[in-house]
């Protein structure tokens, strides 16, 4: 079973960025959960969701605990909070961010993109508050290889409210400049 940890704030599409993946790897033929944990209920606090993909259907129905894969939408958490807690050993974390990896020293492999240029260029969200969610997908598919990138696409297809289209773009954008 392969496990996702996304740390975001609320209003960046945390929660949505993990129902899109789930989605997608659905489409792959593979039994997926996803769901949520919030803390304070408001824009701009922390927010972290969950996603799970087996090829076995799967029985868990607690948070993950030991995540293959961490995914930070927000950098400054980085700050904040503790976000490769359990991380398994041989697990990537994935960091919305302008810097190159190893600009955060972490004993894991580490991968980043500029998920907040991307939406912003896109018109994804505001300039304050851009929506980063689609373009962090995009990421994923290149760095994990556990979903493939026409898979988000077909999701972000069906389940984006608004700018399809853009949000499309985003995800092939951030698949394109995910350094690792």
């Amino acid at each position: 079973m392969i496990e996702i940890r996304f740390h975001g704030r609320g209003g960046q599409g945390a929660v949505v960025a993990s129902n899109i993946l789930a989605d997608a790897a659905f489409k792959e033929g593979k039994y997926v959960q996803a769901f949520p944990y919030f803390g304070v209920e408001r824009r701009g606090a922390p927010v972290t969701s969950f996603t799970r993909i087996d090829k076995d259907p799967i029985k868990i129905k607690s948070q993950v605990y030991k995540p293959n894969y961490i995914v930070v939408l927000d950098p400054t958490l980085m700050n904040v909070t503790d976000v490769t807690s359990g991380l398994d050993k041989d697990g990537i974390v994935l960091i919305n961010s302008d810097k190159y990896p190893k600009y955060y020293n972490l004993s894991f492999k580490t991968a980043t993109v500029d998920a907040t240029s991307i939406a912003i260029e896109n018109k994804l969200g505001s300039r304050m508050a851009p929506i980063v969610n689609t373009s962090i997908l995009g990421a994923f598919a290149k760095i994990s290889g556990e979903v493939m990138l026409e898979s988000i696409v077909l999701a972000i297809k069906e389940s984006a409210p608004s700018k399809k289209e853009e949000n499309i773009k985003a995800a092939k954008q951030a698949y394109e400049k995910t350094i690792m």
